[in-house]
């Protein structure tokens, strides 16, 4: 064999392993985040999460009131009890993966099975799905399909982005919430918050 071919076989060898190892990392990326929503339906208490946001809050977040525009923003409260219990516990549940990730709880709008609302964002900022300031949204297909069938899914519409959606259940054992694991192969921390 000549040296020109070993050379050719080399770098062949060399292109083959860094894409399976490049496939190996991403498959470790999204074992992990589904791991740890796969704890999430576990370990988050749906009951818990229908305490944080309070009655008043959820009564303003619909209204639409034209002399002022920041009405449900402005007058958007917790129960605190509720909401650092979920938060806690979403925070260990972040911990879980070996990169920064986050977890956090959605729920639908009562009434308004069309819409969904963030109830608890984390740390990081990191959602593949929350539009900044958005206190509701249109329901997102992936969401609804955790709600109506209690399956994990995993959602990569965003370039770059992994989110596990995973169920939280309440003591009936009801799909109450849904869990976003979620987190960016390669981490913007300003792209999160614009």
């Amino acid at each position: 064999m000549k040296t020109g071919q070993v050379k050719l076989i080399l770098m062949a060898c060399l292109a083959v392993s860094g894409a399976l190892a490049a496939d190996d990392r991403d498959d470790r990326f999204t074992r992990e985040l589904d791991d740890a929503a796969r704890v999430a339906s576990v370990m988050v208490d749906g009951d818990v999460c229908g305490k944080i946001v309070t009655a008043r809050a959820m009564d303003y977040m619909l209204r639409n009131d034209p002399k002022d525009r920041f009405l449900a923003g402005d007058n958007y409260e917790v129960n605190y009890d509720a909401f650092d219990t979920i938060k806690k516990t979403l925070i260990r549940i972040s911990r879980l993966v070996s990169f920064p990730a986050d977890a956090n709880v959605w729920m639908p709008v009562p009434g308004h099975p069309d819409k969904i609302r963030v109830v608890i964002r984390n740390a990081n900022e990191l959602s593949q799905f929350w539009p900044w300031g958005a206190l509701y949204q249109n329901m997102i297909p992936e969401m609804k399909t955790v709600l109506d069938t209690g399956r994990r899914v995993t959602v990569a519409q965003k370039p770059g982005w992994v989110s596990v959606l995973a169920p939280a259940y309440d003591s009936l054992g009801d799909i109450v919430a849904v869990v976003e694991v979620a987190s960016q192969r390669q981490l913007d921390p300003q792209g999160n918050v614009k």
